[in-house]
């Protein structure tokens, strides 16, 4: 059932950010985010794994902030399209990486001007609904908008935008244009809720990137079952009135997350104190983004 829509700074606020979390970035142009480079689903195994670690209690829960140079990560159900893996090799020859994700949702870009959103958190016993922390996503990128954007945050609604790639009942958007889809992946003792977020650069362009993909991976079947792109639905927050830079958002991320009471730990001193220290190129992670490229391979 669909979602009635909702402003996000007036009703979005549901649920509880943890006391303490700690804070990983692997942002393009960072030190830590040229790992990912040449390997899209690097950041999908890390999170995995970080996930698990969170599930154990060996790391408290987490904010993770990433972006990827260059590419876009499918779902399960477009990787099952007639033509997708030609699609995939189109795409990949003009430089642009793909791979299917294991979390929930269909195609989407990355690149260096969408910032990648993610609370990792333990999971109660019995909890069964994951709608709060939906919520609780949404309203903290609004709430981050905020920081520098006050005017253009008050007017994002969550809402399916009809059109747009990758569509939910908690897309963000201004002006039914949408710069954010939210999702989510639940392990046994902790569980991860994701937001991509386009930031910088030309919305019509990646919505462009994916209508195409969609049209040479479905080889012109209408009666397919795959998400029909109108790429004038998808906008940047740079063009929506929001802040047009990587650095002004992520700032106001971790601003929303102070002035919710929670204190952000970076890895680096997580590290220090305990000796945890959890990389894209680590073993663990490593073997993660092999198992899910055998598993989730076309």
């Amino acid at each position: 059932m669909r979602s009635e829509p909702y402003d996000v700074l007036e009703n979005g606020v549901a649920g509880r950010l943890p006391e303490e979390m700690v804070l990983f970035t692997h942002l393009s142009g960072d030190a830590e985010g040229k790992e990912s480079g040449q390997d899209m689903l690097l950041p999908f195994a890390f999170e995995e794994m970080l996930c698990r670690d969170v599930g154990s209690g060996a790391v408290p829960p987490v904010l993770h902030l990433w972006s990827h140079p260059g590419g876009v990560a499918l779902g399960l159900r477009d990787s099952k399209l007639p033509r997708a893996g030609a699609a995939m090799q189109a795409l990949e020859e003009q430089g642009i990486r793909t791979a299917v994700r294991h979390s929930g949702g269909a195609a989407v870009p990355l690149d260096a001007g969408i910032v990648n959103v993610s609370l990792l958190l333990p999971k109660s016993p019995g909890k069964l609904d994951f709608h709060d922390d939906f919520r609780l996503l949404a309203s903290l990128i609004a709430e981050a908008v905020a920081v520098s954007h006050p005017q253009a945050a008050a007017l994002i609604r969550a809402e399916e935008v009809t059109g747009s790639y990758c569509p939910g009942d908690f897309d963000l958007a201004i002006g039914g244009r949408k710069f954010c889809g939210i999702a989510q992946r639940r392990q046994s003792n902790a569980y991860f809720v994701h937001a991509f977020v386009v930031v910088s650069g030309s919305g019509l362009a990646r919505g462009e990137l994916i209508r195409s993909f969609y049209a040479a991976a479905a080889d012109g079947d209408e009666s397919l079952d795959y998400p029909r792109v109108r790429p004038e639905t998808i906008a940047a927050l740079g063009e929506l009135g929001g802040p047009d830079s990587v650095a002004v958002f992520t700032a106001g991320i971790r601003e929303a997350v102070a002035r919710r009471g929670t204190l952000l730990k970076p890895a680096d001193r997580l590290q220090q104190e305990t000796g945890f220290n959890l990389q894209y190129g680590d073993p663990r992670v490593l073997e993660a983004a092999r198992v899910l490229r055998e598993r989730y391979a076309r």
